[in-house]
C-alpha cells in the first residue's frame, strides 16, 4: 500500500501528483471543492480545456493492482481528505475521459495533448 502521508502531510494541504512527476500543493478550507483545484491546475498548467481531466484517488488493491476513484467536482476537499487519507491514497490529476479525436485535442489545446501523451507514455512504461 502507499504511504499514509501520500495524500495529506500538513493539515489542510492537499498534494496533487502530476503525470510529469511534479507535485502541486493546495491549501483548502471547508468551502474548497475539487472543482476549485481543477480550475487552479488549469491555470498553472496553461490548459485551455479541462473537460477530459479529473482528480482521482489512486490506491493499491488487495493484489497490488492499482485502482482509481474519480472525484466529483462538487465534493469538498475536506470531506475527500477526511474520508481517504487514512487509507494511503494518492491524489492524481489525470486525463480520465479519453478524447474521441486526439488530433482535434492537439489543435484545440496542445498542452492538454502533451499531458495525455505523457500519461499514456508513463502508463505503458515507454521511456523517451
Amino acid at each position: 500500500m502507499m504511504k499514509k502521508e501520500a495524500l495529506l502531510l500538513i493539515p489542510n494541504v492537499l498534494k496533487v501528483f502530476l503525470e510529469n512527476g511534479q507535485i502541486k500543493s493546495f491549501t483548502f478550507d471547508g468551502r474548497t471543492t475539487v472543482k476549485d483545484v481543477m480550475v487552479t491546475l488549469q491555470d498553472r498548467l496553461s490548459l485551455r480545456y479541462i473537460e477530459h481531466f479529473a482528480l482521482v484517488l489512486e490506491y493499491a488493491g488487495p493484489e497490488q493492482n492499482h485502482k482509481f476513484l474519480l472525484l466529483q467536482d462538487k465534493q469538498p476537499l475536506a470531506y475527500v481528505v477526511q474520508r481517504t487519507h487514512y487509507h494511503g491514497m494518492k491524489c492524481l490529476f489525470r486525463i480520465s475521459f479519453f478524447p474521441k479525436d486526439p488530433v482535434e485535442l492537439l489543435r484545440r489545446d496542445p498542452a492538454a495533448f502533451e499531458y495525455l501523451y505523457i500519461q499514456v507514455e508513463s502508463g505503458l512504461g515507454i521511456q523517451s
